[in-house]
């Protein structure tokens, strides 16, 4: 079963605890971030954002909770989370992996 992907309205750059940026730009990419390389797999707010992020992609909570869930769970962590510049129409989301200046 493949599930379609939703994005958000304006893309989110995280510094990761290297000083490395991330941009996320979708559901599905905060989701696979959180179950594969998320710093802190424990926690009220990573529970939630986990959740969250589940039910978007199964078009049962709109992706704007599912995006301020991650947000939360970026704070809980001890991550910043900054809203990115929005994407020109259908361009995919560039993952950066520069130090934060």
């Amino acid at each position: 079963m493949t599930i379609r992907d939703v994005p958000w309205t304006h893309p989110l750059k995280v510094t990761l605890r290297s000083g490395l940026e991330r941009t996320f730009g979708s559901v599905y990419e905060a989701l696979d971030f959180l179950e594969h390389e998320w710093p802190l797999k424990r926690g009220a707010r990573y529970e939630r954002a986990v959740s969250s992020c589940r039910r978007a992609l199964n078009r049962m909570t709109p992706a704007a909770v599912a995006r301020e869930a991650f947000i939360a769970a970026c704070l809980e962590a001890g991550l910043p989370a900054v809203m990115a510049a929005p994407l020109p129409h259908g361009r995919p989301v560039q993952r950066s992996a520069s130090a934060v200046v």
